[in-house]
């Protein structure tokens, strides 16, 4: 029998655990941070399409998968519960672009970057390691992880497409 990867669809502010040889996929990160977990010895993934720095500065905050904060504790009890563990697990980050040119004096319009900074603070906070990141910049991105051999394929309208 032939072992089929499924690719897995991961919407804006959601997030989904995998094992190879699954594909864990997110479209469209501009300002959003696209934060992969892996465990690269159980091959086992998560992916969280981030939207937002921080939890506590909004209201409506019910949806854990929005915030950096919060998806990737989310995403750790997932992984752990489908029997990753903790210390083992390595990151790989995209997204957190500029979009607007105009922002960069306005705190508020820094939310790719602001992105960017908590996602980082939070994984080194939790002791784990950031193996590459294709972050900033002014445009945006697909991405897609690959379970089987931790590869992070980076797609950007016209550009060529790149593994990280």
């Amino acid at each position: 029998m032939i072992n089929m990867a499924e690719t897995i669809k991961v919407g804006m502010a959601d997030l989904k655990t995998c094992m190879a040889p699954n594909i864990l996929t997110t479209l469209g990160l501009g300002s959003c941070v696209g934060i992969v977990l892996y465990d690269p010895l159980k091959k086992i993934s998560g992916l969280a399409h981030i939207m937002l720095p921080d939890s506590t500065q909004i209201r409506n905050n019910d949806n854990k998968a929005k915030f950096a904060d919060t998806a990737i504790d989310v995403l750790i009890n997932e992984m752990v519960n489908m029997g990753a563990k903790k210390d083992r697990l390595v990151a790989k980050l995209a997204g957190g672009a500029q979009m607007f040119a105009f922002s960069s004096t306005n705190d508020l319009m820094r939310i790719g970057e602001r992105n960017v900074e908590a996602s980082k603070r939070i994984l080194n906070q939790l002791g784990i390691k950031i193996l590459s990141e294709d972050t900033g910049a002014n445009y945006g991105r697909t991405i897609e992880f690959y379970s089987e051999n931790g590869d992070l394929l980076i797609k950007t309208i016209g550009k060529d497409s790149k593994i990280i």
